[in-house]
């Protein structure tokens, strides 16, 4: 069966055109939701991968109908291909998983991908790393001692906002609640 997913993110946008296209594409029964694409919880996309069967095709407009995220688009068409169900995109005619070529242009792209992921993930590494050689620690700043005796003193005085105790003492109100939190513990 030949199957068509379109998707627009808000409600006042229109799917005629990405619906004609999957029409004159060939889709026996079309999926279509108004939902961002951000979002990996698309019931109408999960709807569609749950009736796939080996042989089927799932027709999109183009990748971002389908996912935002390349993560995201590597995991759908992996599921798809292993339920024996093939992707082709009508814009992207590059991917096209019922194709020798389509399955090794998305394989390089996927590769290529993950190589991105990989590399970031070392560099932030190597950036943590040097930061410890250096003395700088990752995560947050701790807060000067000087500045919670006085947050504090304010606070124990009374008369004063959590905000303006915060803004006298030149720190966050979101701080100022955890240190007191902690204190009062």
């Amino acid at each position: 069966m030949i199957f068509g997913y379109m998707r627009v993110s808000t409600l006042d946008q229109n799917l005629d055109r990405q619906e004609q296209q999957l029409k004159e594409a060939g889709c026996e029964k079309v999926f279509f939701e108004k939902v961002t694409g951000t979002k990996r919880e698309r019931p109408e996309l999960n709807h569609l991968l749950d009736q796939l069967r080996a042989g089927d095709e799932v027709i999109i407009t183009d990748l971002t109908r389908l996912s935002r995220s390349t993560k995201d688009l590597i995991e759908i068409v992996e599921l798809i291909g292993s339920k024996g169900a093939n992707l082709r995109s009508l814009k992207e005619s590059w991917l096209d998983t019922t194709t020798a070529h389509g399955k090794l242009m998305f394989t390089m792209f996927a590769g290529l991908a993950q190589f991105e992921r990989d590399l970031i993930s070392e560099r932030t590494k190597e950036g943590l790393q040097a930061a410890a050689a250096n003395g700088r620690h990752a995560g947050r700043p701790s807060v000067q001692d000087d500045k919670l005796e006085y947050a504090f003193y304010l606070y124990d005085k009374g008369g004063m906002t959590m905000q303006e105790i915060a803004e006298k003492a030149k720190i966050s109100r979101m701080t100022l609640h955890r240190k007191l939190k902690e204190r009062n513990k």
